[in-house]
């Protein structure tokens, strides 16, 4: 009977760049279904009997998922991922080691420093950082809340290390499975320990909205353990110590602040885009983080996804000294995300009262009206992970910063002009939102397009046209079909309002694959293949 070690060993095996792909893009989804659900059940229970409830719950994330991207988060994998991979192309398995050991002791030390200090400043933070608009009650609720959060930097720190091993090496099985989890435990906390927890007779929790804090904390230990299991059969060295003379880890070290600072920089928007919304109405926060959130389903599913599956063999390439292979797979990687975010933006666009109801059972105009001006930030947020990295793949943490330095306070300046100058409301972040994701990425290119020569040639320009083409008339074809397939006002529920979602997905869906395949686009050629591959096995 074969071990524990062997089994996961064989589970999580080294794949290929295309299978990586589609195992992230899989559980990404699955992460994101799961996700739907979770905000579905929260915003039942609680966005229209208790708006003030969710928005504390909402303010509550806020500092402690700031800190966790500026100390971890994409900074370490994208510092520690070449760093890591250039020990192991030169047969140096003992320093590789001993970085992945002194990086994970390091920012367990650090992000437990940070965790005690959030539980001490939590009140002032809310007060006067991230949710001066709420009344004394929410901000009383939010600062409770805030302090069980505050664990989150500790344990994802640790998860984000040991998945960013498995992923410098092209193990992706357990890296891809452990997202998913944490919704589990956010539900499992809704659900549940709201009603309280009973343990032998004795009430250890009476329950209430602070049941979903509980049910975070869960939710990051079922992820911290779903990433450990990857380490099995890796061979993973591991020391209580910290090896400060390892160049590698002191390189680490040196390269981290940059891409932290950068990571942590982005963050600062969600926390001004908090503070303006917590003036509003009640249960603003919550409907503007509802309308992000649901955009960012579709670009962590192109975008990071598929940038992530890539960036190790970029890093590989560089490794090895073949620029040329390098330049090669970024122009192939940076037409998939365009050619498959693009009709993506369209879909969400003119259904977005059909994905608004599906996480708010009857819809919800404000949402949906935020969501379609936040469709736009899709293209561009997904082309922005696999710009950034192809800096991170050079080990340039600094070019990403500088322009990250400008775009944010672009952002700021924006949000506060549009909403408190010209009264815009929630409209005003949105609009700030999407007009700065096309200005950074926008600038990472030209910046791109003159460090990589021939990176954007004529043939790759002359792609991206044609599929801009393509997803203009898929964008008519998707009109004519909500106006065929309307969403009435009886219709807001998931069960009747998605066989007209998915009748229109998958006809404008196949309307993008002609007009790609009329415009002669190389990416539909594989989705060709594998339809006439699939067709003929079962006509055998």
């Amino acid at each position: 009977m074969p071990s524990l070690r062997s089994t996961v060993a064989r589970a999580n095996k080294k794949l290929p760049l295309q299978l990586a792909a589609t195992l992230l893009a899989g559980s990404t989804l699955l992460s994101s279904i799961l996700g739907l659900v979770r905000e579905r059940l929260l915003n039942g229970l609680y966005l229209h009997t208790y708006p003030l409830g969710i928005d504390a719950y909402t303010v509550a994330f806020t500092i402690p998922d700031f800190m966790f991207f500026i100390l971890t988060s994409g900074a370490l994998s994208v510092t520690f991922i070449p760093i890591f991979n250039q020990r192991l192309a030169g047969g140096n398995k003992k320093s590789a080691w001993e970085l992945s050991t002194s990086i994970l002791n390091f920012m367990a030390i650090l992000t437990f420093a940070v965790s005690i200090l959030i539980i001490i400043f939590a009140d002032p933070l809310v007060h006067y950082v991230v949710g001066p608009g709420l009344d004394e009650s929410g901000r009383a609720l939010a600062v409770s809340m805030m302090r069980v959060i505050a664990v989150n930097p500790l344990l994802f720190a640790i998860a984000t290390v040991v998945a960013s091993m498995q992923q410098a090496i092209g193990r992706f099985t357990f890296f891809a499975l452990a997202p998913t989890v944490y919704s589990i435990g956010i539900i499992i906390g809704a659900l549940f320990f709201t009603k309280g927890i009973n343990i032998f007779g004795w009430q250890v929790f009476e329950g209430g909205i602070m049941g979903l804090a509980l049910g975070v904390i869960l939710g990051s230990i079922l992820q911290l353990l779903v990433s450990s299991i990857g380490l099995l059969g890796m061979g993973f060295d591991y020391r209580f110590k910290i090896y400060w003379k390892n160049k590698g880890f002191r390189k680490m070290l040196w390269l981290l602040p940059a891409r932290s600072l950068d990571q942590g920089i982005d963050y600062v928007n969600s926390i001004v885009e908090t503070n303006l919304a917590s003036r509003m109405v009640a249960g603003t926060v919550r409907s503007y983080q509802q309308a992000t959130a649901l955009s960012y389903v579709p670009i962590n599913l192109i975008g990071v996804a598929i940038s992530t599956a890539a960036f190790p063999r970029m890093s590989e390439r560089l490794a090895e000294g073949r620029p040329d292979l390098y330049k090669q797979e970024l122009q192939t990687v940076l037409r998939v995300i365009i050619w498959l975010a693009l009709p993506v933006t369209v879909i969400a666009f003119f259904l977005r009262g059909y994905l608004v109801s599906f996480i708010i059972n009857g819809g919800d105009t404000l949402i949906a009206s935020i969501f379609g001006i936040l469709a736009i930030v899709i293209t561009f947020r997904s082309i922005y992970y696999i710009a950034a990295k192809s800096f991170y793949a050079h080990q340039d943490t600094k070019t990403p910063l500088y322009v990250s330095f400008f775009t944010i306070a672009l952002n700021i300046t924006l949000a506060v002009w549009f909403t408190m100058g010209l009264g815009m409301g929630p409209y005003g972040l949105a609009w700030a939102a999407a007009i700065v994701a096309v200005v950074e990425v926008s600038i990472l290119l030209t910046i791109m397009m003159r460090r990589i020569p021939g990176l954007f040639g004529r043939a790759f320009v002359g792609s991206v046209a044609r599929m801009t083409s393509a997803a203009g008339f898929t964008a008519v074809i998707t009109y004519i079909l909500v106006n065929i397939l309307p969403l009435s006002a009886n219709e807001q529920g998931f069960y009747s309002s998605f066989p007209k979602f998915l009748v229109i997905v998958l006809a404008s869906g196949l309307a993008y694959l002609l007009f790609s395949y009329l415009l002669k686009l190389e990416e539909v050629g594989p989705i060709l293949a594998r339809a006439k591959k699939i067709i003929f096995y079962r006509n055998r």
